[in-house]
């Protein structure tokens, strides 16, 4: 089977590819059928010098391009079609970063389920919190309560204090009359 395909050529570190026909299980570097143009991806504009009549040539006969080939090829509008992908991921490489990604997704889950937690907690608080100062508030209510009841009680103590007082002076006051009558 023929096919359309990219030979490097050039420096060490400055690619440089030819567009070449030839058997799909010889080597690139082994010999072409006939040599179609010249890639160089390396300039800013990428240079691109192809023969489309020979392209055409050659995918009319049965010659396939490969999938870089043929992406270049619909890019320059010599062929139509879609663009096919050029570069595969190993299985081992798709095992990586699928567990990377998973990775990733716990890592996000557990940082929103701490913040929930926090959440949680700061609401906690704040109602145990509230709680407390109920408590405190009522606390000192029936402390308040219990220091109104006692001054109450001092008051009324005071006043039987001085109905004693009072009722002890009479007394007195009332005896030495008694006695200068019986004189």
């Amino acid at each position: 089977m023929l096919r359309i395909r990219l030979q490097r050529i050039g420096k060490k570190k400055q690619p440089v590819y030819r567009f070449i026909v030839s058997e799909k299980t010889k080597d690139t570097q082994a010999g072409s059928l006939e040599i179609l143009g010249q890639y160089n991806p390396v300039l800013k504009e990428k240079l691109i010098n192809m023969n489309a009549e020979r392209i055409k040539h050659w995918i009319s006969v049965g010659a396939q391009p490969s999938a870089t080939v043929n992406n270049i090829l619909i890019n320059a509008g010599i062929i139509e079609g879609k663009k096919q992908k050029s570069v595969t991921i190993t299985n081992k490489r798709k095992a990586k970063l699928d567990k990377k990604k998973e990775e990733v997704e716990e890592k996000k889950k557990a940082a929103k389920e701490a913040k929930e937690a926090e959440a949680v907690a700061k609401k906690e608080a704040e109602a145990v919190a509230k709680k407390e100062a109920e408590a405190v508030a009522k606390k000192e209510a029936e402390e308040a309560k219990a220091a109104e009841i006692a001054k109450a009680e001092e008051a009324k103590a005071e006043k039987k204090e001085e109905v004693k007082e009072e009722k002890v002076e009479e007394e007195k006051t009332e005896e030495p009359k008694e006695e200068k009558k019986e004189s």
